[in-house]
């Protein structure tokens, strides 16, 4: 979240600043609300003197050996006084903090300003696209015609926006997860950890999916419970609450995870094959590290999950999202976007940003500055390194051939047996 010393200092700037991502502040609330705090916390601080002052009185007084009835019942008619005026601050309280919570991110200087998706600004472009010589099937029609994608059986099993993988395509599924994970802990220079699939409202809310994305998470109400929309939350929650040394920074981690996302906000679009699904599986990468160093991690971790792209030889994009495109807590974002022969166009595999101090502050996630010897907060970036099924269905549509068969990219074949062909 944004710091609350800096938004009451600074309202009108902020307000300002979040236009642009599509976010209307409302000052005359926070305004309100904010008067009304400060005039309660006055009340409560001269109370609380106050009632100090006449407890050391009864203590001087019965020293002396004097009556101090008076002086008790003063003493209990102020507790209850100060009781309702901490009452009304802690209401007061609450009420901003929800204001608080549901501010965006402020957008990084550096983030093109725009409305949507069409005014992203591309930055570069990597290989080429493949140059096929016959109408490229989408990977639906290559899943099926190869009877080892089947979307009607998953539908029966789940509901629509599932799959069952059978054969070689499920190996390949596999061998992606095997490869991504080796690339970036060896390469990359990750520690690998495995975590819940399920996490509590405490987590949601540290790296901001609560409570403006719950209609697109998938509850367990009668837990408390939620099943994980990205690695991102139960990762980034290792730090929550923690205070990490300088000498473990920078922080980071990979984790292959399944994501579970309800796709309320996405009603009607890419309801075909496996683009956007209720279940599916990332290889994320996510970064903790000291201020000054965070904008410098959010290029190299960009580098490392485009580093997949390459080895695989699948032509992609990048492009720095817009202030209207802008995630809920980002700063700026990159989104890498591979070409689809199907399509005839590039589509997102992996989402990059920088937070800054944003999940930080809600999870009080901090490390020990060795200069002040003080806590204090650090960075978080994330990204996928990348998202499995997508990888998948890229692989499938840029190495398919003329009789729908797949080849198989050199550097996945150790993790297929040395199988070079589908089909």
């Amino acid at each position: 979240m944004i710091d609350p010393q800096y938004l009451r200092s600074n309202l009108d700037a902020v307000a300002e600043a979040l236009l642009p991502c599509g976010y209307k502040l409302d000052k005359e609330t926070f305004n309100a609300l904010e008067q009304e705090r400060k005039t309660l916390q006055v009340e409560t601080q001269a109370l609380q003197q106050e009632r100090n002052a006449r407890s050391k009185a009864i203590g001087q007084a019965k020293a002396k050996g004097e009556d101090v009835g008076s002086i008790l019942a003063e003493v209990a008619d102020m507790g209850d006084r100060l009781k309702q005026s901490e009452t009304k601050l802690d209401d007061v309280q609450s009420k901003l903090n929800v204001i608080i919570m549901e501010i965006p991110n402020l957008a990084h200087e550096s983030v093109p300003v725009g409305q949507s998706e069409d005014d992203n600004l591309e930055i570069r472009r990597w290989g080429e696209k493949p140059e096929l010589d016959f109408e490229p099937k989408d990977h639906v029609d290559l899943g099926e015609k190869l009877e080892q994608m089947d979307f009607e059986t998953g539908a029966k099993i789940a509901s629509s926006r599932f799959v069952v993988m059978k054969g070689q395509i499920a190996q390949l599924h596999r061998a992606l997860v095997q490869f991504m994970l080796n690339t970036h802990t060896v390469d990359h220079n990750y520690t690998e950890v495995n975590v819940p699939f399920i996490v509590n409202a405490d987590s949601m809310r540290g790296t901001g999916q609560l409570p403006k994305f719950e209609e697109d998470l998938f509850a367990i109400p009668d837990h408390g419970l939620y099943l994980i929309p990205t690695a991102e939350v139960p990762v980034t929650n290792i730090a929550r609450n923690e205070i990490i040394d300088h000498i473990d920074m920078p922080v980071r981690y990979v984790c292959h995870t399944p994501c579970f996302r309800s796709e309320a906000g996405s009603y009607g679009r890419d309801t075909r094959g496996m683009i956007r699904q209720h279940q599916f599986e990332k290889v994320e990468l996510v970064q903790m590290v000291r201020p000054e160093e965070s904008w410098q991690a959010l290029e190299d971790l960009t580098s490392h999950a485009e580093a997949i792209l390459q080895k695989l030889g699948l032509h992609y994009r990048v492009v720095t999202l817009c202030t209207g495109d802008l995630g809920f807590s980002a700063a700026k974002t990159y989104d890498i976007e591979v070409w689809l022969p199907s399509q005839e166009t590039f589509r997102e595999i992996s989402s990059c940003s920088n937070f800054e101090d944003f999940q930080a502050r809600r999870m009080k996630a901090r490390w020990r500055n060795p200069e002040t010897g003080k806590p204090e907060l650090l960075h978080t970036l994330n990204g996928s390194g990348l998202a499995v099924g997508r990888t998948l269905l890229a692989v499938m549509e840029n190495y398919q051939d003329a009789d729908g068969k797949i080849h198989i990219p050199e550097v996945l074949q150790p993790y297929m047996g040395g199988q070079k062909l589908i089909g």
